[in-house]
């Protein structure tokens, strides 16, 4: 196991401690490029995995629902572009902000994109619900992102 690991087994379960990982955001848009659609994620900045994603809009709640999911790994230092929402809810001793600290994460981005046209920012192939939208899209990163986890 990485020395940036530390787990503990607690009832079947193992729990990983993630020291630092980076958080940003991707939009998609549902039916037309009004509807704008939220991918919030966040990933390990030691190995590139998924640690958790949360389809919404570009608000503070649905960065929250984030943060939420974040809560059980333990998380030490939190990498983020320079998004108001990452700001005002993460403490600033754990927090760093710069382009030059998320480029795994803007790496990640630019691979679904090209994996998945329903995030391609110029395509046809786009979701009429925002449900459909979720569910692709959840069922490809759960498929290719949390797979790699498991193995």
């Amino acid at each position: 196991m990485n020395k940036k690991f530390l787990a503990r087994q607690s009832r079947n379960k193992i729990v990983v401690k993630i020291v630092v990982c980076e958080i940003d955001e991707m939009w998609s848009f549902v039916g037309s490029k009004s509807r704008q659609r939220w991918l919030w994620h966040a990933i390990d900045h030691a190995t590139g995995i998924v640690l958790a994603y949360v389809f919404g809009d570009r608000t503070d709640a649905t960065f929250l629902k984030l943060k939420a999911l974040l809560k059980p790994f333990g998380i030490q230092r939190f990498l983020t572009d320079d998004w108001g929402a990452d700001e005002r809810h993460l403490p600033a001793d754990r927090h760093r902000i710069g382009k030059c600290n998320t480029q795994t994460i803007e790496r990640k981005h630019l691979t679904l994109r090209t994996r998945m046209k329903r995030l391609a920012r110029r395509t046809i192939c786009f979701s009429k619900s925002e449900s459909m939208h979720a569910i692709a899209i959840g069922s490809f990163i759960d498929r290719f992102e949390f797979q790699v986890a498991v193995r």
